[in-house]
């Protein structure tokens, strides 16, 4: 099949633009010996793990459920994972397969450590830290704002009891490049280099846009040697955009056209269900052939089919007017979708696909049982 021959709604998984990505983070990892992780959270498409395990050090995860699909879907590879607290249960079950375990607090650390020695086996535990300083202009997304429940500020590490931790975790960056990493490695080498000097390794967290055409890589590479030299540590990131930035599509078809003080396009995809972001970030998708608004002759807002009044996409622009049965092929769709959408209103989820050359594979179709199981 082509991407005109699936189903809609449908995700597309551009392998080849998966490849590119992955072979910019083999670059980085073999100039500047850091390890690079999969940051689960964003992409999860498993069946594109044996791939990405030939190019990445293994993956990160947010909670016992991720930390699993890595442990089970890329054998034989690092798995980290962090989260705001822990539960007894959870964590019994984490020390029996993670490589690194984060801690939010020298609390939780102290709370579960025993668990964590009684295992075993010899897990790296970290705690996250608060540098407190962030150049992430959005509240939701900075972990840095005053009452942020995201990793501990120095002056309550001070006072802790960490023995038996062996390094720092971090992650104040959201889709920024390598100079504001490097202006944030500035305060975190100034304000924990005692600890540094002490600890094994430092994980930069995520949020880094490597793969972005205008990122600095050499800038990034030469961060990181630089941190390793100076403290003898080993680096790790995570990034989840990075490793699939633009390397997917979201296919879609018009249902309807209306009028109501403008042209309105009902599609068969909801942005409330099948990419949460563009409400919540909120964007704009970009669509292949679309313009801005007015940019082109024949201009339309797209809506889902959901009761939802805001489950708008976006206004866009086109050549010719559009009929009920046209196709449209959304951008950038790998990232933050699967991972997030939902079955609000009995929405049906998009199918999974895989893109090879031309030819297109259908990996996963849902039904009306995935809907009903999950209630």
């Amino acid at each position: 099949m082509t991407i005109n021959d699936i189903k809609t709604p449908s995700y597309v998984i551009d392998e080849d633009k998966l490849i590119k990505n992955l072979e910019i983070l083999q670059y980085v990892q073999e100039q500047s010996k850091a390890k690079i992780l999969l940051a689960q959270k964003a992409f999860s498409a498993y069946s594109m793990y044996p791939l990405m395990s030939k190019y990445l050090a293994g993956t990160s995860a947010s909670g016992l459920f991720e930390a699993k699909l890595g442990y089970e879907e890329m054998p034989n590879k690092e798995v980290h994972v962090f989260s705001p607290a822990y539960g007894e249960e959870e964590i019994r079950e984490l020390v029996t397969f993670c490589d690194h375990i984060v801690f939010n607090s020298p609390a939780q650390w102290n709370r579960f450590k025993d668990v964590v020695k009684a295992s075993g086996r010899d897990i790296k535990c970290g705690i996250r830290i608060n540098p407190e300083y962030s150049e992430i202009e959005t509240d939701i997304y900075n972990p840095c704002i005053v009452g942020s429940r995201l990793g501990t500020v120095k002056s309550i590490i001070d006072e802790a009891d960490i023995e038996g931790i062996s390094g720092l975790h971090f992650h104040t960056l959201c889709e920024q490049g390598a100079d504001v990493l490097a202006r944030t490695l500035d305060v975190v080498e100034e304000k924990f280099a005692d600890y540094l000097d002490k600890l094994e390794w430092i994980n930069l967290g995520g949020g880094h846009h490597i793969t972005r055409e205008d990122y600095d890589v050499e800038l990034l590479i030469s961060r990181i040697k630089r941190l390793k030299e100076r403290f003898n540590v080993d680096v790790y990131l995570e990034p989840g955009e990075a490793v699939a930035l633009n390397a997917g599509y979201l296919v879609s078809e018009v249902r309807e056209l209306m009028e109501n003080g403008m042209n309105i396009a009902i599609l068969d995809t909801s942005a409330a269900c099948h990419m949460p972001d563009v409400i919540e970030m909120p964007y704009r998708p970009n669509i292949i052939d679309a313009g801005m608004p007015k940019e082109k002759a024949f201009t339309y807002r797209f809506g889902g089919p959901t009761c939802l009044a805001g489950d708008i996409i976006g206004d866009y622009s086109f050549d010719k007017p559009l009929k009920v049965g046209d196709r449209l092929v959304f951008l950038d769709m790998a990232i933050y979708s699967m991972v997030k959408n939902n079955t609000f209103n009995g929405m049906p989820l998009p199918s999974i696909a895989v893109k090879r050359g031309e030819d297109v594979t259908v990996i996963k179709e849902f039904s009306y049982e995935d809907f009903k199981c999950r209630l």
